[in-house]
């Protein structure tokens, strides 16, 4: 359980990403006057898919999983998001209602910043706008090779992504090696876009080919050269 904390954005350790970053003390005061610090357990939703776009949403500490739910009801992982990150924008700016769902992966603790700042910092700050626009069209590229990467990889070359994916979210800046993490079979397979089954099956192949090793629900990658190889044998 996280121990109750209301981050201040003047002396925030994220405030130099890449949009908070751009923005002057004044700007941060404004925002940090009128935010709301919400505390969120494992497994927690923070925002529905179908819901009104209430604010831009930055993660002070934790880890957040942006998921759809897809014709067949099944969870499939868009997207992964730490610390420092910042999530929700797409509706804000476009004014429609949230398209997926963000959900705690860990207990997280995340900031608010109500939906009229938002759009008076995007109006009156430049940079913010600039930042935000980079922020759309990396979203977008990510997207894109996602989408072609489920229509063409087999399952075993796109797990192997998969975890690569999940090493460079979540690992930190000078974490040696091994990366590990705990990460729910059900979770990778809604990120892989496989079913769990298949999941567990192809993480013990890669386990006896000595690439990663598993206890419970951590994972840790040994070889992550080897993942490479395999991730992009069709490339």
């Amino acid at each position: 359980m996280l121990r109750f904390t209301n981050p201040q954005c003047q002396s925030c350790p994220h405030r130099s990403n890449p949009l908070m970053g751009c923005c002057a003390l004044d700007e941060l005061e404004f925002v940090a006057a009128n935010k709301v610090t919400q505390h969120y357990q494992k497994g927690q939703v923070i925002y529905q898919e179908g819901s009104p776009a209430m604010g831009l949403y930055c993660v002070y500490q934790g880890k957040i999983k942006l998921s759809k739910a897809g014709g067949d009801q099944k969870e499939q992982i868009v997207q992964l998001y730490r610390e420092g990150d910042v999530l929700g924008y797409r509706a804000l700016l476009a004014g429609t209602r949230y398209t997926s769902s963000a959900v705690a992966l860990e207990d997280c603790v995340v900031c608010l910043v109500p939906r009229p700042d938002f759009l008076r910092l995007v109006q009156a700050n430049a940079q913010f706008s600039t930042a935000l626009m980079q922020l759309l069209a990396h979203s977008l590229g990510w997207a894109e090779e996602r989408m072609l990467h489920l229509a063409y990889k087999p399952v075993r070359e796109r797990l192997a992504g998969a975890l690569l994916f999940v090493m460079q979210t979540f690992r930190r800046e000078g974490e040696e090696l091994p990366f590990r993490i705990a990460l729910g079979r059900e979770d990778l397979a809604a990120l892989v876009g496989t079913a769990k089954e298949t999941v567990s099956r192809l993480l013990s192949e890669l386990k006896d080919m000595g690439i990663i090793t598993t206890r419970g629900s951590q994972i840790t990658i040994l070889k992550p050269n080897r993942l490479v190889e395999i991730a992009t044998m069709y490339d």
